[in-house]
């Protein structure tokens, strides 16, 4: 039995790929929500709550970290989350496979990270997410953490999806939060599921942090001009937002303060290097076609819901 903490576009895509491969799997969320499949049972549980986290992974050969808390509250729920699927996998003598992000390493020269690239995070969420995966190493427990770069594809919320799409839709110009022509590397969300469920089976990984294998860095425009030569749609317009308008929100809007403190990211170059990963483990990247039109049929079916 495999053990997935959350439901959102990393959770369901970890537990259908394991259902699809004939493994059982329990998938925890606050609601009960997730995909349906004979071989996924749903169950609705705090995953802050140690001792009913540690009671559903009995049996468990994989704890599966794929929660995602409000961006606003991770001081607050990271932690507590963290510190109870350690415990979980820990009782379960599971391997404890966390869903990690890049904030960690901070910003870095030329932008360009790889797996040996030190944690240099000053922000409060690259602190937290480097003090999470240094708990689990502390824990003693067999742990890996996939890190992957901005998500596309189905149930993938970013740039793309917030900012492109719409502006496309409504044929006017996209004011873009970032610098549009420096490359950012993009990570496909199918592509951290199979890197996870890879990686911990696997005890080559263990006890390290790995590199989602991700298509080759584009800009923003250029990801922008790529779906409309794919669709045979008009190019729009790119602009971008200066940076001090989301720095000066932040003094009244909590996510605008959040999303300014990383803005780093999307203002110079910010480039993901997965060649050990796909040297080690023989994965490769799905192109980056197939996660734009996913990312794009996913929220045409969500705007067909409310109509």
């Amino acid at each position: 039995m495999h053990l997935v903490v959350g439901s959102g576009p990393i959770g369901s895509s970890v537990a259908r790929l394991l259902a699809e491969r004939g493994e059982t799997v329990r998938i925890v969320t606050r609601s009960g929500g997730g995909p349906e499949h004979p071989l996924i049972e749903r169950v609705a549980a705090d995953a802050s709550d140690a001792h009913r986290l540690t009671e559903l992974a009995a049996g468990a050969v994989v704890v599966y970290n794929c929660a995602n808390p409000k961006y606003t509250e991770w001081a607050t729920k990271w932690f507590p989350m963290n510190n109870a699927m350690i415990a979980a996998a820990e009782s379960a003598g599971a391997v404890y496979a966390i869903t990690g992000n890049l904030y960690g390493y901070g910003p870095q020269p030329g932008g360009l990270m790889t797996e040996n690239t030190p944690p240099a995070a000053t922000g409060r969420k690259g602190r937290i997410r480097s003090r999470m995966w240094q708990d689990a190493l502390a824990s003693g427990i067999r742990a890996v953490e996939a890190r992957g770069s901005d998500y596309l594809g189905a149930g993938a919320a970013g740039i793309f999806s917030a900012v492109l799409l719409p502006a496309m839709a409504a044929g006017r110009t996209a004011w873009a939060p970032a610098d549009v022509d420096v490359p950012h590397t993009f990570t496909y969300t199918g592509d951290m599921a199979r890197a996870l469920v890879e990686l911990a089976a696997d005890e080559r990984a263990w006890g390290r942090a790995w590199h989602v294998p991700s298509p080759a860095a584009i800009t923003i425009r250029e990801l922008a001009d790529r779906y409309a030569v794919m669709t045979g749609q008009p190019k729009i317009k790119i602009r971008r937002l200066p940076r001090f308008v989301m720095r000066t929100a932040g003094l009244a809007v909590p996510i605008a303060r959040e999303l300014a403190e990383m803005d780093y990211q999307f203002y110079a170059p910010f480039i993901l290097d997965s060649s050990l990963t796909e040297r080690t483990f023989g994965l490769t990247a799905t192109p980056i076609e197939v996660a734009l039109r996913e990312t794009v049929a996913d929220a045409e079916a969500i705007a067909a819901r409310r109509m």
